[in-house]
């Protein structure tokens, strides 16, 4: 097997689901307090379950569906019936639906805010859920948001802070119990305006288990810049900036190509 410090950076794909639809929403503006607040990029007029069978005609595994908010099981269920074993599920999951999101066809479970009751982070959470579906079966999610120089990990659709810094640390801590890190940088998701080099490259000091990042990702070439920073530890994320969710920075049949490469 490829060691981690080994691996080139991939493109990994995505879909986040609201209200039902695949959307493109722009990092931190989701908020259930004030709908008004949302900013979207892109709606798909296309099902979930046709971003599915896209992903698995080119081979594209390690993707990602994302329920932003309620309504988005029957979505999410679609797409993952589309290509069973071959997409990752978040939003919602905890330790008494993780076991039922894999029989769904989920190849693994993403949780976040499960571990974060009352935004304190919960060691006895992640343990139990590590159980329930085991490790090999988890991806802990711990997008962020910058605040007074730190990276600290953002919970419920990127609105609240909680105690957990993203660092060295925390991270060995969490990869005992899981197989993979997803990681959003809420800050600049959405906007197009370019990845967080800094965040990346500590990434790459800091990983030890494949690591997806996604945010701000607008040419080609970036993906070259993250496996640079990374020295090949961090996958790569394309979202608004990708022809397939109404970008025109970046066209997904050069990503593919860029992963066939590999």
């Amino acid at each position: 097997m490829m060691s981690i410090s080994a691996r080139r950076s991939r493109f990994r794909p995505c879909i986040d689901l609201h209200d039902g639809q695949v959307k493109q929403i722009v990092g931190g503006t989701l908020s259930d307090d004030d709908p008004s607040t949302l900013k979207t990029n892109f709606v798909a007029s296309e099902s979930p379950a046709d971003f599915a069978r896209l992903y698995r005609k080119h081979g594209l595994t390690g993707g990602h569906v994302i329920k932003l908010g309620p309504g988005n099981d029957s979505a999410a269920k679609e797409a993952l019936a589309a290509w069973p074993d071959g997409l990752q599920i978040g939003g919602g999951i905890n330790d008494n639906n993780a076991a039922e999101w894999i029989s769904s066809g989920a190849s693994k479970v993403i949780v976040t805010s499960y571990l974060f009751p009352g935004c304190n982070f919960s060691l006895e959470r992640l343990q139990l859920i590590s159980a329930a579906v085991g490790k090999d079966r988890l991806v802990v999610d711990v997008s962020c948001r910058r605040r007074d120089g730190k990276w600290m990990v953002a919970m419920n659709k990127w609105q609240d802070i909680t105690d957990m810094e993203v660092c060295k640390e925390t991270l060995d801590v969490l990869s005992e119990y899981c197989s993979e890190f997803l990681i959003h940088a809420a800050d600049v998701e959405g906007l197009c305006q370019g990845i967080d080099e800094e965040l990346v490259s500590k990434l790459g000091e800091w990983v030890r288990i494949p690591t997806t990042y996604a945010g701000g990702a607008k040419a080609l070439s970036d993906l070259d810049l993250v496996e640079q920073l990374s020295e090949g530890r961090v996958d790569l994320t394309y979202g608004s900036s990708l022809d397939i969710f109404g970008g025109n920075l970046v066209k997904f049949a050069d990503l593919v190509a860029r992963n066939n490469s590999i």
